[in-house]
């Protein structure tokens, strides 16, 4: 793997919406015409990450806008016999911008261990992808005090492989007991996670500087600013609430502006 300019990219903020299993074709055009129709919000970047049958329908009305297109998921293989896998290169020809690996979701429902989605963000990266790598812990993990190990050991899995390309990829804290539940996690219990993902990045020879980290687990129009008031969050990976245009516009709104060398 080649490393591109983008290795030099500084902290940027970032609010990305993650459709899940939602969606139909009259919903998703009135959704995306709202949101390329909206002023843009200075200093943030917007992507939406739809489901896989939606991908030619979102790449033809986000054309010529701001908003970047991205996927939910995508194989750790490169081409070949798994039947109902799509590959990173498929998600390159739709334009996609980011993809999600390692969504809570995925890690619970399929199984998927932290080696698969080292394997997967690798792939995203050498078609030219943003991964967007998700980590995080259970409401049983938080209260056994193992949310620094495991998240240390997911960070790991990926960095030991991708270190070098860090500055290529995004890293979303998502706490699972938060996602889908309406109960986010504090301000302070985020920042405090986002610290320590940065920390740990440095042991991998990462700098810090260099990462964007995002914040995902019932964002809302209500949360949105308290917690991307946090020095260590650039940003937000939003569910439900990216469904409206209203609330996710809110969101975006609510994020800080920040310079390239912040």
């Amino acid at each position: 793997m080649q490393g591109t300019a983008a290795d030099a990219t500084a902290r940027r903020t970032l609010v990305v919406g993650n459709w899940k299993m939602h969606g139909d074709l009259q919903a998703n055009r009135s959704l995306l015409q709202a949101l390329v129709a909206a002023p843009r919000s200075a200093g943030c970047e917007i992507g939406v990450c739809v489901p896989f049958p939606y991908l030619a329908q979102a790449r033809e009305l986000l054309a010529g806008s701001a908003i970047a297109l991205g996927a939910q998921d995508c194989s750790m293989h490169q081409q070949g016999a798994y039947t109902g896998e799509v590959s990173a290169r498929m998600l390159r020809e739709f334009d996609c911008r980011y993809v999600l690996v390692g969504h809570s979701e995925r890690r619970a429902l399929h199984g998927e261990a932290d080696a698969m989605v080292a394997a997967k963000a690798e792939r995203a990266l050498d078609c030219g992808i943003t991964p967007i790598v998700c980590v995080g812990e259970t409401g049983a993990q938080r209260e056994a005090g193992e949310t620094d190990a495991v998240i240390g050991m997911q960070l790991d899995a990926v960095l030991n492989l991708l270190g070098s390309h860090a500055s290529r990829m995004v890293l979303a804290y998502e706490p699972v007991w938060a996602i889908g539940s309406g109960r986010s996690a504090s301000a302070a219990q985020a920042q405090q996670v986002h610290a320590l993902i940065r920390s740990r990045a440095v042991h991998h020879g990462v700098d810090p500087r260099e990462l964007t980290i995002l914040y995902g687990g019932s964002v809302n129009p209500g949360n949105a600013g308290e917690l991307f008031g946090q020095d260590a969050i650039d940003g937000g990976l939003v569910g439900g609430a990216s469904l409206k245009a209203a609330d996710f516009l809110a969101i975006v709104a609510a994020a800080p502006s920040r310079s390239p060398t912040a």
